[in-house]
């Protein structure tokens, strides 16, 4: 071999060194490329798996549902209880997402709940209770303890065992709201808008200025199931039952009369309750007393919400149990004149006056309604003349107009008459003279 096949094939093997050298080191960055592409796409997909999981907590936040809040010791290790779907997904999580996963905080300590979702009622949990389990039910009969204040901290009232049924409307709306909300032994913090309390109206028991937003503390101790009004003393029944009418009075008094009429109307429903206990005349007299009043009561609110029919059908009911209560027929002679019924109202206030002569009420409303009644008939019967035309009207007005004429025709015959002869005298006296 020569010098120049030598030198040629060295520089050949040269060649084809570098170029497995360049070869190897591409693959080698490839390799790295690769891997960290795939570290990149791990990394994403850990991010975006993160930030779902996040989004799909904080939807459930958004939502404004009430969620249970499960404690690490009150989760059982055999198999979770799962979340409440709030329309977010139907997806159950696994037992590592679970223990990963935070504790849902919409009802912990110190987490304010907007029960309505206006910011006008909310609630904060101070101390936790029993459990979800726990919570009572609208019906039942529950015990708080009670603390009002004024938003600037003036302390209103504190009631250490208020008793009420829950969902009847016995107190204010932002502790009916609620207490349903609150679990055994919770303590609460609740702050209300006017609206949720004693409205614009304010109270004088206790002692709450016009628009107030209050702060209440609350605490619930107790709820028990409401008593079977078919087992019930008929003395206990009417004390309850006259226990709610008097929350419809106060409700009425305030101006709330959708309220009163509720009130009402759960009054009536424990007069008209069956009894499988003996009851005597006596106390059979005391419930019907109480369902009239009820009536009556009810019919006066009807009125102030103009449900005349409603008002009137409560009327009648208390009519068919008393046909001479003063009250009813009053407020049944009202309803009907509101519905033009003039005098089927006036026949009512009538007999009503006939029952008590001496009220300056039924007085004053029967000769409102008597004069409303006849200038709604001299209304009438002018439009009616109108319509149609009255001919004994016309004859009427056309004879002394024939009368008057003809007499002033006879008073110018005479007074001509009396100018002839006048005249003829006159020429013979000046004729005698000439």
């Amino acid at each position: 071999m020569t010098a120049g096949q030598l030198v040629r094939n060295f520089w050949k093997r040269v060649v084809g060194f570098l170029a497995v050298e360049q070869q190897l080191t591409c693959n080698v960055e490839r390799g790295l490329l690769m891997t960290d592409r795939e570290e990149i796409m791990e990394s994403d997909s850990h991010d975006n798996a993160q930030s779902a999981k996040k989004n799909s907590k904080t939807s459930l936040l958004d939502s404004g549902e009430d969620f249970e809040v499960l404690d690490e010791e009150d989760i059982d290790d055999d198999e979770p209880p799962p979340l409440e779907d709030a329309g977010e997904g139907k997806v159950k999580p696994t037992n590592s997402e679970n223990a990963n996963a935070d504790p849902d905080p919409t009802g912990q300590v110190d987490e304010w709940m907007d029960v309505l979702g206006n910011g006008q009622l909310k609630k904060k949990v101070l101390k936790e209770g029993e459990g979800r389990d726990s919570r009572p039910q609208k019906g039942q009969n529950v015990k708080i303890r009670l603390k009002t204040s004024l938003v600037d901290g003036t302390l209103v009232e504190e009631k250490p065992d208020l008793a009420f049924t829950l969902g009847d409307g016995d107190v204010i709306q932002a502790l009916d709201l609620t207490v349903q909300l609150m679990a055994m032994g919770e303590e609460a913090l609740i702050q209300t808008d006017a609206k949720y309390a004693y409205g614009a109206r304010g109270s004088l028991e206790p002692a709450v200025p016009a628009n107030a937003e209050l702060s209440l503390e609350v605490k619930l101790l107790e709820a028990t199931d409401a008593p079977d009004l078919e087992l019930l003393p008929p003395a206990e029944k009417i004390a309850l039952a006259s226990q709610k009418r008097e929350r419809g009075n106060a409700h009425y008094q305030r101006g709330d009369y959708a309220f009163a009429v509720n009130s009402y109307s759960i009054a009536l429903q424990i007069t008209e309750s069956s009894s499988k206990v003996d009851i005597t005349p006596e106390e059979e007299e005391g419930l019907l007393d109480v369902k009239v009043k009820c009536l009556n009561n009810m019919a006066a609110s009807q009125l102030k919400l103009d449900h005349y029919d409603a008002a009137l059908k409560s009327c009648v009911s208390a009519l068919e149990h008393q046909p001479d209560n003063i009250k009813a027929l009053f407020r049944m002679g009202k309803v009907l004149a509101l519905q033009g019924e003039f005098t089927d109202a006036i026949q009512t206030l009538r007999k009503a006056l006939k029952l008590e002569p001496s009220n300056k009420t039924i007085h004053a409303e029967l000769s409102k309604l008597v004069k409303k009644h006849s200038e709604q008939r001299g209304a009438e019967q002018a439009m009616y003349k109108k319509m149609l035309g009255n001919p004994s009207d016309n004859s009427s007005t056309q004879k002394p107009r024939a009368k008057s004429s003809w007499g002033l025709s006879w008073k110018w015959l005479f007074g001509a008459t009396a100018v002839a002869i006048g005249g003829v005298a006159l020429s013979v006296v000046i004729a005698a003279r000439n």
